[in-house]
């Protein structure tokens, strides 16, 4: 990966105004929003069919003020949504980023709904750790894997134009650090030359790449990465040589709960719902309400990196709602128990520490004082037999740190300027997660990747009409 100067010798196979790196998420939505205002355009793609992160999160979206929202009678802002992201990442996050990803966050969702046919429903019965609404938005499967379904659909009925197996190495950028235009390369180890006007970096973060993981996250150095092998943190290495400023390049979103070994993610409205985690000792190690994308040092913190997610039947009726949960219980990884002996003896686990943690659950809902980790437990949601449990570990699944971007997603350099003609989306642009693994807020992730991708996608249409017009 490099950045080759532009000279005006320099010469293309193909030439359009607008070129989009990545297929997930934010590229195709990018996409949809820039061929909405006539942009013609393609999508480079470095895999033969596109997934990336997007498919293998559980595509949860959050938004604001819905229709969706409204319909069953949760009353939403998006002030209450930007103070919420704000509160969970210690505002350190930039105020004016996170305003505008909240107040476009209902509007862009009901325009994918709408206009694109993307059949969102509002998922119900629990709130995520931060959230205090219901906002997730999801499709009916509640899987990322629909959700891509659902997007490249819409891409082809927009006619947006799409190159698989075109993978982008070089970015030709001229003295201004204008983006002329890329060198892709083929499976076949052919390479073409296209060049543009405008692009937009949407090819997610570092999390693919140990040794940046190793730079920037080392406590999730050890960490099983679950999510795409294609984020090498291309988008940021271009951005640094360009003089591009970067933020927030230690924050990430982990997960406490992937079952292993079947590498299956188990939702964590487990834990919402009642659930606890406890070590191979059989005791709890930490507040299982604080949020799963830190949880996941503290289950690698554990003895073997590993902790069993507890619940009851209760809410394994409620997690058979989710594709992946049920896909887990298919597998084998869910086991049912009577009594908490059964469990013991067959997970061999100390009955004494189990029987602790459950007593000590029902001692704090009597009393309602929080525990000894600040958890507090509702008397509704006890744990009763029959039990349930699933052995899970620590994943990293993709960095939220990256380029520093204004509010038309417009990459800034490092004295605050904005690049020519260069965009950023999703894991490539800095998100709003703060600093470090605690900050993430559920749904952060989609949220930059469709929200950001969309202003960025309208953004660069707007610029190339500008330009354009001024010709």
């Amino acid at each position: 990966m490099a950045i080759v100067p532009y000279t005006h010798t320099t010469e293309f196979d193909a030439h359009l105004p607008l070129l989009i790196i990545g297929a997930g998420a934010c590229g195709l939505v990018a996409a949809l929003k820039a061929r909405e205002a006539g942009i013609e355009l393609a999508v480079l793609e470095r895999d033969a069919l596109p997934r990336g992160s997007t498919a293998m999160s559980q595509g949860f979206i959050p938004a604001a003020g819905t229709r969706f929202q409204k319909a069953l009678e949760v009353e939403d802002s998006p002030s209450l949504m930007a103070e919420d992201i704000q509160r969970k990442n210690g505002f350190e996050a930039d105020q004016a980023i996170v305003e505008r990803l909240a107040e476009q966050s209902g509007p862009t969702v009901e325009w994918l709904a709408d206009d694109h046919g993307v059949p969102f429903e509002l998922v119900e019965g629990f709130l995520y750790p931060g959230h205090r609404r219901l906002r997730m938005h999801a499709t009916p499967r509640r899987t990322g894997e629909e959700l891509m379904g659902a997007l490249l659909n819409a891409a082809e009925r927009a006619g947006v134009d799409m190159l698989t197996q075109a993978r982008v190495e070089d970015l030709h950028v001229d003295e201004a650090q204008r983006v002329r235009g890329v060198t892709i390369t083929r499976p076949d180890g052919s390479r073409e030359r296209i060049g543009c006007d405008a692009l937009i970096l949407a090819c997610n973060g570092y999390g693919g790449n140990a040794e940046l993981v190793k730079r920037h996250i080392p406590s999730l150095k050890e960490a099983l990465y679950y999510g795409h092998e294609g984020n090498q943190g291309d988008a940021l290495l271009w951005g640094e040589a360009m003089g591009a400023s970067t933020k927030d390049l230690a924050a990430c979103q982990g997960h406490g709960s992937l079952a292993t070994p079947h590498q299956i993610l188990i939702s964590w409205a487990l834990m919402m719902q009642g659930g606890m985690q406890v070590n191979v000792l059989g005791e709890r190690f930490s507040n299982e309400h604080g949020g799963y994308s830190e949880q996941a040092a503290n289950v690698l913190a554990q003895p073997e990196g590993v902790a069993w997610n507890i619940f009851d039947g209760r809410i394994h009726e409620n997690a058979l709602e989710f594709e992946d949960y049920r896909n887990a219980f298919e597998a084998g990884a869910i086991r049912a128990f009577d009594t908490l002996d059964a469990m013991a003896n067959c997970l061999d686990l100390p009955l004494a520490a189990l029987e602790t943690a459950v007593d000590d659950m029902h001692r704090h809902a009597r009393t309602q004082t929080p525990d000894t980790f600040g958890r507090v437990f509702e008397p509704a949601n006890l744990l009763s037999p029959p039990y349930y449990a699933v052995r899970v570990t620590g994943a990293l699944f993709h960095t939220q740190g990256g380029l520093e971007v204004n509010t038309q997603a417009r990459v800034l350099d490092t004295q605050g300027r904005m690049l020519p003609n260069l965009f950023a989306g999703g894991g490539a642009a800095r998100g709003v997660s703060g600093a470090g693994d605690s900050g993430y807020l559920s749904g952060n992730g989609l949220l930059s990747a469709v929200v950001l991708g969309a202003v960025a996608g309208q953004s660069a249409a707007a610029l190339l009409q500008a330009t354009e017009h001024e010709a």
